[in-house]
Parts: C-alpha cells; structure tokens; sequence
C-alpha cells in the first residue's frame, strides 16, 4: 500500500507486533490528507452538512447503494433504463436524472461524492471520469472487469486523494475483524490452507449466445448499456441481471462473490499476490457442434480456482483454493453432524497447525472456531481493530473527514486484482499461471496477458 498513513497505535499494538496487516488492518483507522470542504468556509462544505451524492447505475443494486447514503442529499441519479430504474427515481423526487453520467458530471457541479452500480464492464469507465472530476467514489464489487482497470482506479483515487469504497459489504462486519484478531493472536496457529466457496450463481452460466434479436425495451438505451463492450443486439438474457455470467460483461461466480467470501482471508492473512494459480471447470459441449471446447460466451457452470501465496514475514506460504457452481471443499472432520458450513450464500475455512476457523459469506456466518467446545474454551483476545458504524456509513464519514474507508481502494484494488486473476487461470485452463503482481504480468504464458488489459470499443477509453 503506497502513501503515507498514521495509524493509531494504542488500538493496533497487538497486531503491529505480530506483524499483521500494517497496511490493512489500519485501513479503517488511517488517516489521509483532510479535503479541502472539510475546513469549511466559502464554497466549502464542513462535515456536519450533508454530501450531495450521485448514483449511477440504480435500477438492481445501485438502488440499495443509495438507499443506505440516503441521510445525506441524493442529488442525482442515472441510468439509462428509465423503467427499470423508475422505483428508485420516484424515491427521490428531487434529484434530477440523466441518461449519461458523463453529462450528468459536466452539467451539475453540486455533486460531491458518486455511487456506481452498473454492470461490472462499465464501472471503470464511470469511477474514472467522477474520480477525474474530483469526486469521491464508492464502486460496487468487483471495482472493475479487468486487472488493469482496477490498477488505473486504485492509482487515480490515490493520486486524486478522494475518498474510496468498494461494495464488499461484510468489510465492515463483526466478523471478519473477528476472524483477522483470532489468527493474529495465534487461536489456530500458523495458517497454511484456506477453502472458499459459494453457492450464490443464480444467472445461467455455461451457455451459447442467443440468437434471435428481440426489440430493444422502450426507454432503454442499449449503446450506452454495452459502453466499452464489444457491441451485441440487445436480449433479455443479458440484461435485468443476468449480465453477470457473460465473460463480455460480468466476472462470474468468482468476481461477484469473490470479493466477499475471500476478504477475510485477504485481510487476515496480508495475502498480497499469488505466485501462481491455476483453474479446472465443468466441461462445456457446443449445443451446435458437440465439441468439448471451452465456451469463450459465458463463464462455466461450475469451476475450482488454486492460488499460491508466498510466505509474509513470519506468516508461511498460503494454498487458497476457491470452488463455485455448487462444488464445495471435504467437510471438515471437527464440523458437528447437521451444523450448516458457511452460510447459504457461501463459506471459508481456515486450516491453521493448531485448528480451524470457519465463516460464511458477507461478514454473515457467525465466523467460529470449530468444533464448537474449542471456541467455548477459547479465551478471545481484546477488540483490537477500530469497528465500523456500517459499510455505507463510513464511506460517507470518509468523504467528510478524510478518514479512509476499510475498504479503500489501496486495499480493495490488490485484492480485487487477485480475484480476477481466477478468470485469467480459467481462460488458460488446466494451465498454471505463474504471476508478477507489481508488474501485471503472467510470465511463463504471454498469451494470458491479453487478459489482464481488454481492448474497448471504439469511441470508449478509460
């Protein structure tokens, strides 16, 4: 994590000495240059006024975004769907509504901060040219489609020195800072193996294009919707919702929900970049051809992921392996007969020299030492990490007082890296992939490269 930060040591001196999580752990309690609005004065907002927010992207999940900024002033809102956005634009009746969030930034100069929550291949796009315009952002999951943008978005809001979020909610949960004080007070022992999982896909994966070319629904406009993408006609099979499981425009099962069930273990373990992952999946036959040949339309339905990460400090090298489309790790010998593993929409397991942790996905599995008479004997360590008043919520204080968010983009743009990182090693299948983080590059197979940077379309640029 590049720039400088002043942590506070008397909630973080546990965890200083055990070397964990220097940059991480204080994400929540670092301290930024403070913005110039916060001073107050003419043409300055102090931070007991609300902030004027934006959102684009808010007919799916940018209308719950919203909803939780919504003690401060909506001033703003964008999609271009207005049907499917209609409930959230009647909501608020006093922000006014755009098509384009580039007129949307060039027309109204009160916004402050911006919410994005479009499909994953146009958050670059949209975060980039807000972050351009001065403004503080909050992206959903994952911060964008490919390593290179999340990289250019991780840079820009540096530099920019805006406050950042990203919509990994379970960031803020109790447990996940449970999870991280545990292993740093040595509950299981050194960790060298970690399971993940999720059962969360519920859009179609592993299937060909559409063929037939339905009209475009009235008020929708479909060239802007596909932005950097390259063009297709307009189907229901893409878009409301099921975006997600297209490789031109979501990032599948591990790129939505990646970036919860993996946090804790990101953060826990200061993982930083793999050396080396590696990906198999279920086998796609062509509807057409009867081929066994791997479907470049849409993510396959079911795939496990295998990262290798170095030693850190005194922490020994990790195996992560990720599994979706229902394929799940051995069930533990210390989990009880009948106890659920995870929750319903996914799970991690920690394997430690000394025992085992397990949680569920977004901060919401009661994360708990297993079996059970080992968490009831284990004597827990003081609260050592700031708590958060709520994903949300700090992103807001962040933009008024200067506070970095725990899930600022110099934490969530490493991580997110390492999450599509999985959906290069599924391109390569059944290939390793021996990675160099700090230069974005694939070194032993050059033509997974072209992956870590996609080409956009024309009249679209970052």
């Amino acid at each position: 994590m590049k720039g400088k930060v002043t942590i506070n040591k008397k909630h973080t001196k546990k965890i200083s000495r055990r070397g964990f999580m220097q940059g991480a752990a204080g994400a929540a309690m670092a301290f930024t240059i403070v913005p110039r609005h916060v001073l107050g004065g003419p043409g300055n907002t102090p931070p007991s006024e609300k902030l004027n927010i934006a959102g684009v992207g808010v007919g799916g999940m940018g209308a719950s975004d919203v909803q939780n900024c919504a003690t401060e002033n909506i001033v703003a809102l964008c999609d271009v769907h207005d049907s499917y956005a209609a409930k959230t634009f009647k909501t608020y009746p006093k922000a006014k509504v755009y098509k384009d969030y580039r007129r949307m930034l060039d027309k109204q100069k009160d916004i402050e901060a911006v919410v994005v929550a479009t499909p994953d291949h146009t958050h670059a796009c949209i975060a980039m040219a807000a972050i351009r315009a001065g403004k503080h952002v909050y992206v959903e999951k994952p911060l964008a489609y490919s390593i290179h943008e999340v990289r250019k978005l991780t840079e820009a809001a540096r530099q920019a020195k805006v406050a950042s979020q990203m919509g990994n909610q379970g960031h803020a949960s109790e447990d996940i800072r449970n999870i991280c004080e545990w292993i740093a007070d040595g509950a299981i022992g050194p960790v060298r193996e970690v399971h993940a999982w999720t059962t969360h896909a519920v859009w179609p994966q592993g299937i060909e294009r559409p063929k037939d070319t339905p009209a475009v629904p009235e008020g929708l406009d479909w060239d802007r919707w596909i932005g950097p993408a390259p063009y297709r006609p307009y189907h229901p099979a893409y878009h409301p919702m099921l975006w997600r499981g297209w490789w031109d425009f979501g990032t599948g099962a591990l790129g939505d929900m990646g970036c919860h069930v993996l946090d804790p273990a990101f953060w826990a373990l200061n993982l930083g970049y793999p050396t080396s992952v590696e990906a198999s999946s279920s086998i796609y036959v062509s509807e057409i051809t009867w081929d066994k040949t791997l479907n470049t339309e849409s993510y396959p339905r079911a795939s496990i992921v295998r990262y290798e990460f170095p030693a850190r400090g005194d922490m020994p090298p990790v195996e992560l392996t990720w599994y979706d489309g229902g394929l799940m790790p051995p069930r533990p010998a210390e989990l009880e007969e009948g106890r659920q593993m995870g929750n319903k929409l996914g799970g991690i397991i920690f394997i430690g020299d000394k025992g085992k942790i397990m949680g569920g996905s977004h901060g919401g599995g009661g994360a708990r030492i297993i079996p059970e008479s080992k968490m009831k004997e284990y004597n827990r360590p003081p609260k050592t990490i700031a708590r958060s008043p709520g994903h949300h919520a700090e992103w807001v204080k962040a933009c008024k007082t200067g506070q970095a968010a725990g899930s600022n983009f110099d934490y969530a743009g490493p991580f997110t890296e390492v999450v599509l990182l999985g959906n290069i090693a599924l391109r390569m299948m059944h290939k390793r992939l021996y990675y160099d983080g700090p230069s974005m590059k694939v070194t032993n197979l050059p033509e997974a490269n072209e992956y870590i940077h996609r080409q956009y379309r024309q009249g679209w640029t970052l």
